[in-house]
């Protein structure tokens, strides 16, 4: 039986950011060989695993499942006196940076922490957030031996264990977006189950951090009819706006505005109705930001859809997610793929959708 949590914990324990994604690759690689028939990769590194129709139609259908592999992380800008300055690669946020325990990726694996001069020593003027060209890393090494050891453009990870938590939820990096790609995991084994006549591909994406990158390049690379992203959203915490939030355990948030085709909301929301699986909406009134907006645009256009999972402490080392709504979005898509029948695309064309703009 799949351990949505034990799988999770692998995911969000391998380090890979932006442009960096091997290891997760590989782990994947490993963790799909069985639930898929093959698996490709494309010219940019995104990881594709096909699993084949059970009832193949003609012509032969595409669906594509989309979540990015890649997390957040930091690079070496400047080595002095043994201390590593950094750049961030992308969404890293300085406020939870200090005394954070880190992995320099250097010659070899360095444990490391990000240094935090003591507060009887601090200003009025010091006290406050430091900036990233302020963030010292310190391995605690020989200035000579972390020349040796580290070079500039060298990666730098969060060393974030994932936490249980209790209420089914647990916490660590990268959840953002490897709690998704547990969720194509999940569809994956559900998909073992059931028959279905469109060929699925399920796709862990690249560099989405950087500018929604491997999505358009795999999107390419596939061709497919349609296509689901899947991304998380906030959830309630304090300091976030409510009405920007979905709730934990209320299953996955289906994105409803201009990036996402309404013929296939409605098929989707007709799927989660009958199979009973808890479904919520989310309002996004132009780009998503996530990486449907790139497939949705590609080649001659795609319908697409977006599923969102709701953490909290997003862009953190202690990313919470509830595990049953990465059940639930593995479950739905699955039951959706199940329902495609070989006319599906035609019902879902723009000149026979009546939607009501009153």
């Amino acid at each position: 039986m799949f351990d949505v949590k034990a799988h999770l914990k692998t995911l969000t324990e391998t380090h890979a950011p932006s442009g960096h994604e091997a290891p997760i690759r590989e782990v994947l690689r490993f963790e799909w060989a069985d639930i898929v028939d093959t698996m490709e990769t494309d010219k940019l590194g995104s990881l594709i695993g096909i699993k084949r129709a059970t009832h193949p139609v003609d012509p032969p259908r595409k669906i594509m499942l989309a979540a990015h592999m890649d997390e957040i992380g930091l690079m070496v800008r400047q080595i002095v006196d043994g201390f590593i300055f950094v750049h961030r690669i992308s969404g890293v946020d300085n406020r939870i940076m200090p005394a954070m325990p880190v992995i320099v990726h250097g010659r070899r694996a360095l444990p490391g922490i990000v240094a935090t001069t003591p507060p009887h020593l601090l200003n009025g003027a010091q006290n406050r957030y430091l900036t990233f060209d302020e963030l010292v890393i310190d391995v605690g090494l020989p200035a000579a031996e972390v020349n040796e050891l580290v070079r500039l453009g060298d990666l730098i990870t969060p060393d974030a264990p994932m936490i249980e938590l209790q209420g089914n939820k647990v916490a660590g990096k990268a959840m953002d977006d490897r709690a998704c790609v547990a969720a194509v995991t999940a569809c994956l084994h559900e998909l073992q189950n059931l028959h279905h006549r469109w060929d699925v591909y399920a796709t862990a994406t690249v560099q989405e951090e950087t500018g929604l990158i491997g999505a358009m390049t795999a999107a390419y690379h596939i061709k497919p009819d349609i296509a689901i992203a899947l991304d998380v959203t906030f959830a309630p915490q304090p300091g976030v706006d409510v009405d920007n939030t979905r709730e934990m355990n209320g299953g996955p948030a289906l994105g409803v505005g201009a990036n996402f085709h309404p013929g296939l909301n409605e098929k989707i929301r007709e799927t989660a109705r009958r199979a009973e699986i808890k479904m919520q909406e989310e309002i996004v009134p132009a780009g998503s930001g996530t990486d449907a907006w790139s497939i949705q645009v590609a080649l001659q256009g795609i319908p697409t859809a977006l599923f969102s999972i709701p953490i909290r402490n997003m862009h953190s080392p202690v990313e919470t997610v509830d595990l049953r709504d990465i059940t639930r979005t593995g479950r739905l898509m699955a039951q959706f793929i199940a329902d495609l029948d070989a006319d599906f695309l035609s019902a879902i064309e723009w000149s026979d959708l009546k939607v009501d703009a009153t």
